[in-house]
């Protein structure tokens, strides 16, 4: 962007996951995607490329990025094998900055958290849905510096110990979970990241999350309920002293600063109006008082759904919202926003036509003034 206060904001979950490059039913490991990234001529990898070298973010959130410690194998494989390469024409895009670190997705439980009658250590029980450590993570790509000695992470705060957290029973009213698995529950699927960059002198917060699907579970909601929490979780995060239980992975109590500048980014599998979530968390966060909604919306979506009155909103191929980018309202005004989703008419188009192509999510974006 031109103006060095002018930044656009982006979040895209990219599907960059082992399974998505296995036949059905195959789950692999990280090692599937570090072969991909390697070779720079995977198909699915290039069109995300392009998308983003297209939309050019100064900062962009990737969802279902598999986690890979070795960053010579992981991000900066993608830098130099994709991004740094004209995909189809499009300008070639760098990202000197970027974040990322374990989740709870794929990290085994010893414990039956399903209720199946077999403890696997993977997939619904281990602690955020997940065949293997660091499958669906997460990666913070910026243009600008960050600031590392301000970076918080929520990976290991506890369900428990939110107040007034949604409770999953079993039908006689017994608590889901068992006591010790309770006891070491993470709320976050993934994690919840605080990363503060620094723009022309100004800091602002990217506030990070990929809470689990509100579904695959049963009549006890047990997914729908920690979506809502996870969601929740960022709520109580910009609201003062509301969010002073929380506690980050290095211990540090206490909640955000409401003077300083956030955008909340992100998957956040729900919708206020559609879908299988417990709405009432994404409508209080929508309806936060620090927080606009800028409605990012597309023609594509649009006429993907054409008898749906929320379509030019949605941002999966599955007909939904479910990925955002909330600015607060301190120190921000919104410029610009829009969905990546070209309509079958325009131009790139084939970049969205399925899951294999490229995601069945699309990238959203902000453009954000930063006063």
């Amino acid at each position: 962007m031109a103006d060095s206060t002018l930044v656009r904001v982006a979040t895209f979950n990219v599907s960059m996951e082992a399974g998505n490059y296995l036949p059905a039913g195959q789950h692999g490991d990280h090692k599937v995607l570090v072969e991909h990234l390697a070779t720079g001529t995977e198909p699915q990898i290039q069109a995300i490329a392009r998308i983003i070298q297209l939309t050019r973010p100064d900062v962009i959130l990737l969802t279902e990025f598999d986690y890979i410690e070795s960053p010579t194998q992981g991000v900066e494989a993608f830098f130099n094998n994709y991004l740094a390469v004209s995909q189809q024409g499009a300008d070639p895009i760098a990202f000197p900055f970027y974040f990322y670190a374990p989740v709870n997705s794929g990290q085994p439980s010893p414990y039956d958290l399903n209720r199946d009658g077999k403890a696997t250590g993977v997939g619904a029980d281990a602690w955020g849905f997940g065949f293997y450590p660091g499958q669906f993570g997460m990666l913070l790509l910026s243009r600008y510096p960050i600031i590392e000695s301000e970076i918080r992470t929520f990976r290991q705060f506890k369900w428990k110990d939110m107040p007034g957290h949604l409770s999953t029973t079993l039908a006689d009213g017994r608590p889901w979970y068992e006591t010790t698995a309770w006891q070491q529950f993470p709320l976050s699927s993934k994690s919840h990241w605080d990363i503060p960059v620094q723009v022309a002198g100004k800091q602002l917060h990217l506030l990070a999350s990929h809470p689990t699907p509100p579904v695959f579970d049963g009549p006890e909601g047990r997914n729908a309920k920690r979506n809502h929490d996870e969601i929740r979780f960022w709520v109580d995060y910009i609201s003062g002293e509301q969010g002073n239980y929380i506690y980050d992975d290095q211990g540090v109590a206490g909640s955000f600063d409401s003077k300083a500048p956030f955008v909340i980014v992100g998957d956040l599998n729900a919708s206020p109006v559609e879908g299988d979530a417990i709405k009432a968390g994404i409508q209080r966060l929508l309806a936060h008082p620090r927080v606009q909604d800028p409605n990012p919306a597309s023609r594509g979506g649009m006429e993907h759904s054409p008898d749906n009155p929320h379509a030019a909103q949605h941002t999966a191929a599955w007909r939904m919202r479910a990925d955002y980018v909330l600015p607060g309202k301190c120190g921000i005004e919104v410029i610009d926003s829009g969905v990546f989703w070209p309509a079958p008419d325009e131009a790139d188009y084939q970049l969205v036509k399925t899951r294999q192509t490229s995601s069945d999510h699309r990238l959203v974006w902000v453009d954000l003034q930063l006063k």
